[in-house]
């Protein structure tokens, strides 16, 4: 991926300057594996990366080594698996979507640590009992949870970890927050199911009934206007161009943004959350 793409980081800080050129709605009828066929280019610009302290709890609490081989399941556009990398480790890109997969490996061709591979948190193709732990950021919500768990012990090895990891964007830390969020209940098509399928699939219900920890951190993203429309597009439930809505939804991000802006920056806060554990 060109430089000017990747965001820049520092210990879960990330500044974004790039440019790109209200009745309830019905939910989308999209398969969860191509929810983001048509917003790669927004997901890949303007989603929040994640803090490097999540390695040092994968390192203190699933023995994760730069000699580990781990599968990182649901890869995206592997904004999590240049941390693995960067860590030393072999990582496999297990990503279902053509387009997000394409993109993640232009981001990573530099890396030949990094194997691509067209597979799926339920039919992955890796070998048997291959991988030391098993990783999926921000996607364990869209599993089948009986195959996934069952294909997770077919290819980990004995007493090996798995990590389900979000960043979960605060919704009432601020005004802006809470006015960005009542924005998005009001235009996401189903924003309302997306939700609660997030609520019935957190990390502990996924482990269950096996035990798993949770260690929480700060993350946050500082954005212009543009990056904040391009933040708010990479969401699977938001209206695209052509959409009835979509104007009004950016005249009415664009008031918020205004209202709200500080030296034309406004910032949104994660909590990100690392759930952790064996599933046997």
């Amino acid at each position: 991926m060109p430089e000017s793409f990747r965001p820049e980081t520092n210990e879960g800080k990330i500044r974004v300057y790039w440019s790109i050129g209200p009745a309830k709605r019905p939910m989308l009828n999209v398969e969860p594996t191509e929810r983001f066929s048509s917003r790669v280019e927004h997901y890949v610009r303007f989603r929040p990366s994640y803090p490097r302290e999540v390695i040092f709890v994968l390192r203190e609490e699933c023995a994760l080594t730069p000699e580990s081989v781990v599968a990182d399941i649901a890869s995206g556009t592997g904004l999590f698996t240049r941390l693995l990398l960067e860590n030393g480790n072999q990582v496999f890109g297990v990503e279902p979507n053509d387009n997000m997969r394409r993109a993640g490996e232009r981001f990573l061709t530099a890396c030949p640590r990094y194997v691509s591979v067209a597979g799926m948190a339920e039919a992955t193709t890796l070998r048997d009992q291959s991988v030391d732990l098993i990783t999926c950021a921000q996607a364990g919500h869209w599993f089948d949870r009986e195959r996934a768990r069952a294909e997770f012990l077919r290819i980990l090895k004995p007493h090996s970890f798995l990590a389900l990891i979000w960043n979960d964007r605060r919704t009432s830390s601020s005004e802006f927050e809470g006015a960005y969020e009542d924005l998005v209940a009001e235009y996401g098509l189903d924003y309302e199911e997306v939700q609660e399928r997030g609520k019935r699939s957190d990390g502990a219900e996924f482990f269950a009934p096996c035990h798993c920890e949770l260690r929480v951190m700060s993350n946050y993203q500082e954005l212009d206007y543009t990056a904040l429309e391009g933040r708010l597009l990479s969401s699977s439930y938001i209206p695209q161009s052509g959409h009835e809505s979509y104007h009004a939804m950016l005249a009415d991000l664009r008031r918020i943004f205004d209202k709200h802006q500080r030296n034309g920056i406004v910032r949104l806060e994660y909590d990100t959350r690392v759930f952790f554990g064996k599933l046997s």
